[in-house]
C-alpha cells in the first residue's frame, strides 16, 4: 500500500507561513505531481512529508498511521534529489546496495535485489562501473535504483531532473513514465517544468503562496482551470489575459465588449455581473490568423520560428502582453499588422477576483480521442 493524506498540514518559519493548511489525498499507486513558481512551498511539503522538515500544525498520514514524529527510516518512503549523491568511491552495484546493507540484509538478497533492479534500470551492464564513468542520466538511474530497491511505500522525487541537459530530460521523462507503470508503486514528484508535470502526472497539484490553487488531471487543469493563477501558469506559451467589460448576462452565457466589439461566452451567468469589468483568457494556440468571433488587430514585436509552430509577440493597444502561436508557415513579419481571431467556445472568463466563470463546453467529449478515457 502506499496511501498518502495530508490533513490542515502547515509549516511555518518564525512568524513567515509557508503553508497554509494544505488538505490532500494521494491513493496507491497514483503519480501525483506538486508544480508551482519558485518559493511556493512544494519542496518543503516534499521534506515534511519525507520527514525532514517538521510540521508546524497538521498531520500526514501513510497508510492511514500518523508519522509526524516519525523518523525518515520509519516511514516507508524513499527519496531521489535533484543532485545524485552518489558515493564516488564506490560502484554501481554498491551504491545501490549500500540502504540494504545499512538495514544487514544477507549478501544473497542485495545481490538478488540490485541485480533485479538494474536489469530494469538497463543497468546491469554498469554495475561494476563507477559514477564518474557514467553519463547524468545513468547516474540519475542508479539514485532511483537505491531507492527502488529499498521497496518503499511512497516515492518521492525533487525535481531529480533539472540538472541534465533538454534532450536526456525528455528521456528520462520517459523512463520515469515506464517505471511508474512498470511498479504501480505511488509516486510523489516536485517540479517548476509544467512540461514534466503534463506529460508525466496522473494528477498535478499547483501550489501557489503555499497554498493549493488547484488539483486535477493535466487535461482538466489546461481545459478548465479554476483560477487566473491556474490559467497563467498551466499552459506554455501562457494564456493571454485581455480585459473586458460585461454588457449582458443570460441563458445562452456572457456577452462582453471589448474595443467596440461585443461577443458572447458560453460560460455559465451569475448575478450582478453588468458592467463590470472581467478578464477574458484566451490561450496562443487557440488564436486564429484572420477574423473570427472577435478580432484583434496588432503589430508583432517579436517572432519566435520553431519549425512546426511560428510564435508572435504584441502588446495590446491597453499594453497588456499578447501572444499568437500560429503554423510554422504563418505569414507573420515584425511591426506588420495582422488580424487575430477568437472564437467564443475557446474563451475562458474570469471575474475581479481572478475565479473562472464555469464553461459550457465539456473538454472531456470535445478534445479527447473516442477511445481514450478522461478519468
Amino acid at each position: 500500500m502506499g496511501q498518502l493524506s495530508l490533513k490542515d498540514v502547515q509549516k511555518s518559519f518564525g512568524d513567515y507561513q509557508v503553508l497554509k493548511n494544505i488538505q490532500l489525498n494521494v491513493g496507491n499507486g497514483e503519480f501525483v505531481v506538486f508544480v508551482g513558481p519558485s518559493g511556493c512551498g512544494k519542496s518543503t511539503l516534499l521534506r515534511m512529508i519525507a520527514g525532514l522538515d517538521s510540521v508546524t500544525g497538521g498531520d500526514i498520514l501513510i497508510d492511514g498511521d500518523r508519522v509526524n514524529e516519525k523518523p525518515p527510516v520509519q516511514r516507508g518512503i524513499a527519496m531521489v534529489f535533484q543532485s545524485y549523491a552518489l558515493y564516488p568511491h564506490m560502484t554501481v552495484f554498491e551504491n545501490i546496495a549500500f540502504p540494504l546493507r545499512v538495514e544487514k540484509m544477507p549478501e544473497a538478497r542485495i545481490r538478488e535485489k540490485v541485480e533485479g533492479v538494474a536489469k530494469i534500470l538497463q543497468l546491469d551492464q554498469r554495475l561494476q562501473q563507477r559514477p564518474g564513468m557514467l553519463s547524468g542520466g545513468q547516474r540519475q538511474r542508479v539514485a532511483i535504483g537505491r531507492a527502488i530497491v529499498r521497496e518503499p511505500k511512497i516515492f518521492l522525487f525533487d525535481e531529480p531532473l533539472s540538472n541534465l541537459d533538454a534532450a536526456l530530460r525528455a528521456d528520462m521523462r520517459i523512463e520515469l513514465s515506464k517505471l511508474h507503470r512498470d511498479l504501480k508503486a505511488t509516486m510523489i514528484y516536485v517540479t517548476h517544468d509544467q512540461v514534466e508535470a503534463l506529460t508525466m502526472a496522473d494528477r498535478i497539484v499547483v501550489l501557489n503562496a503555499g497554498n493549493i490553487a488547484q488539483v486535477g488531471a493535466p487535461l482538466e487543469l489546461y481545459h478548465k482551470p479554476q483560477n487566473l493563477f491556474v490559467a497563467g501558469f498551466i499552459g506554455n506559451p501562457k494564456m493571454n489575459f485581455i480585459p473586458v467589460s460585461c454588457l449582458a448576462a443570460g441563458a445562452e452565457g456572457v456577452t462582453v465588449s471589448w474595443q467596440g466589439q461585443n461577443v458572447l461566452i458560453p460560460v455559465e451567468p451569475r448575478a450582478d455581473m453588468v458592467g463590470k469589468t472581467l478578464t477574458l483568457g484566451i490561450r496562443p494556440e487557440h488564436l486564429l490568423l484572420g477574423e473570427s468571433d472577435l478580432t484583434i488587430h496588432v503589430e508583432p514585436s517579436v517572432i519566435e520560428r520553431l519549425g512546426v509552430n511560428t510564435v508572435a509577440y504584441a502588446n495590446l493597444p491597453s499594453g497588456e502582453p499578447y501572444c499568437a502561436l500560429l503554423s510554422g508557415s504563418a505569414p507573420v513579419q515584425v511591426e506588420q499588422r495582422i488580424a487575430t481571431g477568437i472564437r467564443a467556445s475557446d474563451c475562458h472568463l474570469f471575474d475581479a477576483n481572478g475565479i473562472a466563470f464555469e464553461r459550457r463546453m465539456d473538454w472531456r467529449i470535445q478534445d479527447m480521442p473516442a477511445n481514450v478515457s478522461a478519468n
